[in-house]
Formats: C-alpha cells, structure tokens, sequence
C-alpha cells in the first residue's frame, strides 16, 4: 500500500509539473533574453510540451521569429505530398547575414582548392528534426532551440552566431508530425495517465513514423526520391555543413544516445579522423547532460555504414553527422524501467543536445573546418590518380530507368557526361543516348566510390540497415567501371529525358516493345480508354526490326477512335512517356505474324492493395508511391478491416504487402483467387499462404545451433543470420510474360528475408532462379548463401481459374529499385499469361 501511495503521490507531483510547465525549463540558466522576441507561447497558444506540436503551428511560430529577429531568415524550399511547406531557417549574426553569399561561396570554395585559411571562416552546422515524425521531441525541442538562437542576449551568443551560420530544419517530416501531434494530442487526458497500455501510446496503423506515403524518410539520404529529401539534399549541396544533427527517438526504457555508434559498423569509406572528431564532439554532450543529471551511452549500438541514413549520409561528403537518440515518452508522459518519463524532458535532453552541439563547434570550429578541406582535397588527390578512368552506366532499350539514375548523381553535384559513341565493353553494349559516363577524376569522387561499388566482404557481421545499394544493380542497368575516359562526349548540364515519338501515322497497326521504364503508363492509359491492345509471347521481325518477348500491339482497325485519332494519342502518349511506337502497314513478319494467336489480347487491371493491420506500411506505403506518383494507375487502398463487406469483384488484381489476413479474409481471399482473381503476395504473406493452405509453397528448413557460443555472444550469433539488406544474382527465362521487358538473361535483385523457397520440378516453372552463389554485393552469412543457391524469389501457382504470384522479396524497394519494378507490373498487366 505506501509503494502504491508513494508512485500515486510521484505521479502526481510529475502531472503538477507538466501543467506548470515554463520555458525556463529548457533554457539554461543566467542568460538573459530579449522580449521583443515572441517566445512559442505567445505564438502558438501553450508551452513548448504541453502540447505536441502540429506542423501548422511550428510553421507559423518560425515565421513569427524570422519576422522578429535579424538574426534569422527563412526560406520554404517546396511542398510535401500533402503540400506542407518545407522550411529552412538560416540563424546566424547580423553581421553574417549581410555577406551571407560571400560566407557560402568562400565555405565551398574551400572544399575545392589546394590551400584554405580556416581561421576566420565560420563553421556551418545544419540541425535538423524529427525525420521519424512520431519521434517529437526534436522537433518540439527546435521551439525551444530556435528562441534561444533568436532571443538570448550576451557575448557568449554573439560570439557563438559570429562564429557559426546555423540552418535550422524544424521539421524534417511534417506530414507525419501532423499525423502523429494530431493521435498524441487528441488522447490527451487532463489527468495525465502514464500507463503504457493507454491508447495514447498505441497509434493506429501506420502511425506517424513516415511521411504520406509510408516512407521511412531517414533511408532517404543517398536516393533522395522524396520531395522533403531533395529540398534538404539541395541545401546540404548548396552549403556543405561542417556538422549535420539528426534528432530521433528509441524504446521507452532506454536513455539517451548520441554518436559515435559501434566503431566495427563504420563504413570503411569513412574516414578514421570523422570518428575521432565525433568522439571529441561527443565530450560536450556528456558534459551538457551530465550538468542537467541526464543519463546517456555511446559506441554501444547503431552504426554509420549506410549512407542512405541522415547521420551518416554526411560521412562520405566531408561531413560530420550526429545520431541523437532520446528515449521516448511516445506521448505526454509514460512509465519506464527509469521512472516516470515525461514529454517536457525528452524536449530538454534534445535542447541540450542542440547547444552541446554548437558549443563543440565553437571550441573545435578551426580542426573541423580544416578536416573538411583536407576530405576534399584528398579525395581530389584519389581522383587524379584516375585521371584517365571512369565508370559507364546505361540501358540501351531503357532511356528513362537510366535518366532516373543520372537524375541521382545530378542532384549530388555528380557530374558526368554523354557517350562519345556506341561502345561494347565486357560484352555489353552501352548506347549512345542510353547511357552516361561518369569520370572518376572530380571532386565527389569519394561519394561516386559509394554509389557504384560492390562490397562482400565486412569487418562485422550485424547492421543497423542495408549492407549493399549498388546503384546501377539497384537501376538493372548495365555498367563498366575503370573504363577510359576516352569515351566520354560533352558534360551533361542540363540533363533532358530522350523524346518519345511515333514513327509516322498507320492505318493498319502500331508496335511499341515493352523495355522502357514508362510503358506500363502508357499501356493502362490506353486499356482505361476501351482500346484494344495486345501483348506478344514470341520474338519477330518487321521491316527489319527485331522485337522481343512483350511488345505491345495496337490495332488500328476496330478501335473507338478512327486512325487519325488514334495516331493523334498514341503522338501525346508517346511522348509524355518518352517512348518509341513504330507505324507498321503489314502483318506478315518473320516470326509470329501480328494475326497469330501468339498475340494475347490485353485487359485492364483493376487494383486493389490491402492496407491496414496485419501488413507492412512500409512495403505498401511504397507499392501505393509506385502506382500513383509513376504511373498514374488507380488503386484501391483496401483495409483489412473492410475485407468481409467489400465487393471483391471489383477487382482482378490484389496485392498483398509483407503480412497476413485472418481466417475469415483468407477464405474470401482465396475464393475470390479461385473465381479467375490474380493474387500477388510479397514477403512474410508467403507464410501466410502456405500457412492457410492458399497454394503449396516449399521453404528450406533452417534450423540454427549455435556451438560454442556464450550467453554474451548469442545476439551476435543471431544478428549474423539476418539479411538486412544485400543483392543477389539470379538467371531469368526471358520468354516467361514475368520478364518480359528484360534484355538481359540475368537479374540482380534485393534481398531482406530468409525465406528460401525451393524450385519446381519443371524448369518452366522457374522463370527466375538464383544462381548457385548467387551474392553480387552486401553481407550474407556463409550458412544462407549455403542455403540460397538454386532457390527461387518467385513461384506463381494455379488456383482455379485465377493465379497466385508469391515473391520472396520486395520489388519496389525504397523506390529506387527502378531494375525490378516491372516485375511487378507484368504480373499485373500480363496476369492471364503467366
């Protein structure tokens, strides 16, 4: 009874303080402040953690400080998805400000000469937060931060802003701190309720975690295929920060953590002295919080090997990155194996963090600055030791899945060049127009290493994420690297896709071959508009052209639109899709003529991808991102609670993300399969399926005995087993309709599961199969790659009249696994085929 009175009478005193809230709880002492400067409460109505900040909100109060101070301008850099400004805050003195071009053209001028004085240059430190949006507190602690910036008086500031240009990004992700303030805010109770199971702290699917299409942005760094992505990636181009701060959230019952990570993670392109200066700044944020009695850990867990993540995209780009992790109230104030956490202290951990920051900077402003001059002139020296060498990348039938690769180095200052002429190289031929050339002697030399190469081998075998992302791999395209710079034709400055046509109006019938990235746009357009299209399942010859496997054949007779209409779309069509439709005026060809039955009459697909409990956001969130935003095809959003009252009719494809339904939505499910539906599952919806008895599938026991292992070593030993994230190489069937579009007889696919599903008896049953060491780039423990070889990522099974396409693995990884995507749509389009 007195412990349940004593917790009663703490958690009393913790929600007495909490309403009591002040700023004066954040901001350290003895600094006066100016109040002509709006403090958040005067602005958004409550206390910096009474409330959860709503993107709105923030918005507005960084207006109303830029608007008050001369230390601060702010600029909006676009929109997201769902059309929230993106902001950047420049905080700096007012001296600064005035000759802020000449401080950014003098800071990059450094990274690109031989000699730099240091001595009077500010140090360039970006903070930004909350990339996860249900991970608040450093956004909520940006309020804080960005008032002190604004608002504090006395020689320490003014030194500290004289010495230093700050851009602040409030709010890395405002759609989901939008959704996530909005679940935490409107399950407040008055009598706060500390209690874990409350609904506060359950979030209903997907959570705030992501942005609007269920991305996790923070793996966004190197691919940058998100509108907040390159609005940050054009400012850390723009300026090349000396430090870059990224503020997140963990579990409920740890500390707070700040860089370095485990030093055996660190990825070997990084150089040792950015660990060494992290671990100098590191030394002012053990003193920062060990002055407010915060506990704290570093160089016990995540790591700096991907460069896809924000704390460690800024390695390889002469950067320093900070990782910040602060346990997380998840609300307004939970239990923990700590005590009692509120959401007012994960704020002030993360304020702290802010000014230990700033202040490391200050000390240490000259070292950091020389140690970027000294990244990029080193890099400049490993350049010109390949002066005469670079890399070649290109799809010689696939234009616009090579523009979207160079559409990634531009907007890394990457520069490279067109292709003097058609080339072979290692047997492959690379296209004039199709390909790029990326010489090795410039100054993001070190950052190109990273894109293109392929690594295997490691010092450790655990990772905070993915271990390969070999950028041409991921893109399918094909690519030479030490090759002469020779080959290279004028710089591109002004990076254009190639100009789709058709070749001139027929009256008889067009042909459009199926490898461009964006036919499958062009094909559901024309299929939504009545027309009558149809697919090919053998080569041919016409007029002498060979066309593969796929080509798509449009009739011009019998249509809904008379010739000269019908040529006058497939003109707009072509050419918004940067694709090539030939006018043909005979049917007779060497081959399969365009009469045959070997041409399979095409219908429109119908959508539906299931949402909701029970399936990944992630997985889904980037199928939903693939359909709309590339090729604009309606889909269904179908939630798993719907399932049981939804007319499944409807559609004639559904699409299952990594999960799992039921036992009532299975046999709906399966019944629907079974009346001529096309079912594609990806992932752990592969159990499911064998689990329920959907369709057979064979998977390869793995059974795991760990055999001299301590107790201490047994998560390693476990860790070693998982594939994060690596890429592998399998053989394809080219006249199987799942891989038609593919030039080439091998695939490289990606890979973050253990499922090893067994091949078919049949070989032609097997249109993608592994090889038998099948790893290409990243880490695999030798007992998987054992355990893969000879298996197969995909196996599609009869159900009835309809058919149930099973892939081990994500197709549409990230959204820049451009190389596998069309997996995925000939499923769909070419469904009653396969």
């Amino acid at each position: 009874m007195k412990k349940l009175l004593l917790g009663l009478a703490l958690l009393s005193v913790f929600a007495q303080a909490q309403n009591n809230l002040d700023l004066s709880y954040y901001l350290p002492q003895h600094v006066t402040y100016d109040s002509k400067i709006p403090t958040p409460k005067s602005v958004i109505g409550h206390e910096v953690g009474a409330w959860h900040i709503t993107h709105d909100k923030l918005v507005q109060y960084m207006y109303a400080l830029a608007s008050a101070s001369d230390r601060i301008s702010i600029e909006n850099r676009g929109s997201t998805f769902e059309g929230r400004p993106i902001l950047l805050l420049t905080i700096t003195s007012p001296q600064n400000h005035s000759r802020l071009d000449t401080i950014r053209e003098t800071h990059v001028a450094a990274t690109e000469g031989d000699d730099a004085d240091t001595s009077t240059m500010p140090l360039i430190v970006y903070h930004g937060f909350s990339i996860h949006g249900n991970e608040p507190s450093g956004a909520n602690a940006g309020l804080a931060a960005a008032y002190h910036l604004a608002a504090a008086q006395g020689s320490d500031i003014e030194e500290l802003l004289n010495d230093t240009v700050i851009l602040f990004d409030p709010s890395f992700n405002p759609d989901g701190l939008q959704r996530f303030a909005y679940w935490a805010n409107t399950n407040k109770s008055i009598n706060l309720n500390p209690d874990p199971n409350d609904r506060e702290y359950s979030e209903v699917w997907p959570g705030g975690r992501t942005n609007h299409y269920w991305f996790d942005m923070n793996r966004d760094w190197l691919p940058v295929q998100l509108p907040e992505s390159r609005a940050r990636i054009a400012s850390f181009h723009k300026w090349l920060p000396n430090i870059l701060t990224d503020h997140h959230e963990m579990g409920t019952n740890s500390s707070f953590f700040f860089q370095p990570g485990i030093p055996s993670r660190t990825h070997p392109l990084t150089p040792k002295l950015n660990q060494e200066l992290t671990k100098g700044i590191a030394q002012y944020h053990a003193k920062a919080l060990d002055k407010i009695g915060s506990f704290y850990y570093t160089e016990e867990s995540f790591d700096d090997f991907y460069y896809g993540k924000g704390s460690t995209f800024p390695d390889i780009n002469g950067s320093i990155g900070i990782l910040f992790e602060q346990a997380s109230s998840r609300g307004h104030i939970q239990e923990s194996d700590n005590g009692i956490l509120t959401f007012p202290f994960t704020i002030r951990n993360q304020f702290t963090a802010v000014l230990s920051t700033l202040e490391a900077g200050k000390v240490m402003r000259e070292e950091i600055l020389t140690y970027q001059h000294d990244f990029y002139k080193n890099a400049r020296n490993e350049g010109n030791k390949e002066s005469n060498k670079a890399i070649i990348f290109g799809d010689s039938k696939d234009a616009a899945k090579t523009f979207h690769l160079a559409e990634i180095l531009n907007r890394h200052q990457i520069k490279f060049n067109e292709l003097k002429q058609d080339v072979t190289i290692d047997g492959k031929d690379f296209k004039k127009g199709y390909s790029y050339v990326v010489p090795k002697n410039q100054k993001n030399t070190r950052l190109i290493n990273a894109m293109f190469e392929k690594r295997t081998t490691f010092q450790d075998s655990l990772f905070y994420d993915i271990s390969a992302w070999t950028f041409p791999l991921a893109f399918g395209v094909d690519y030479a690297e030490n090759i002469s710079s020779s080959n290279a034709g004028d710089e591109v400055t002004n990076l254009k896709f190639n100009t789709g046509q058709v070749s001139a109006q027929s009256n008889y019938a067009y042909l459009m071959e199926w490898n461009e990235y964006y036919t499958p746009r062009l094909l559901n357009n024309i299929l939504s508009k009545g027309l009558r299209a149809k697919v090919a399942m053998k080569t041919f010859t016409t007029s002498g052209k060979a066309y593969d496997y796929g080509t798509i054949l449009i009739p011009v007779q019998n249509q809904k639109l008379n010739a000269s209409d019908l040529h006058a779309l497939l003109s707009d069509l072509a050419k918004e899709n940067h694709v090539q439709i030939d006018a043909v005026g005979t049917g007779l060809t060497e081959g399969i003529d365009l009469g045959s039955n070997q041409f399979r009459a095409l219908t429109q697909p119908k959508i539906a991808i299931l949402v909701g409990n029970g399936i990944s956001s992630y997985d889904a969130g980037e199928i939903w991102h693939l359909f709309d935003t590339r090729y604009d095809i309606t889909v269904t959003k179908l939630d798993t609670k719907s399932i049981g009252r939804a007319d499944l009719s409807r559609y004639n494809t559904i699409i299952v993300p990594s999960g799992r339904l039921d036992d009532s939505n299975t046999k709906k499910v399966k019944s629907w399969v079974e009346s001529g539906g096309t079912l594609i599952a990806y992932k752990s919806a592969l159990n499911w399926l064998k689990t329920k008895e959907v369709i057979k599938l064979e998977f390869k026991k793995m059974e795991l005995v760990g055999k001299d292992i301590s107790f201490e070593q047994r998560g390693d030993f476990r860790g070693a087993q998982v594939i994060g994230g690596a890429i592998f190489e399998a053989n394809t069937d080219r006249s199987h309709p799942i891989n038609f579009g593919y030039k080439n007889n091998k695939i490289s696919l990606f890979r973050n599961t253990t499922l090893f599903m067994k091949a078919d008896k049949n070989s032609y049953n097997n249109p993608i199969q592994y090889t038998e060491r099948p790893i290409v780039s990243g880490y695999i423990s030798e007992r998987n790659l054992d355990s893969i070889g000879s298996t197969v990522p995909l196996q599609i099974k009869r159900l009835g009249r309809g058919n149930v396409v099973a892939f081990t693995d994500n197709t549409n990884f990230r959204a820049f696994w451009y190389g596998t995507n069309k997996l995925l749509m000939n499923a769909i389009f070419f469904r009653e085929e396969l």
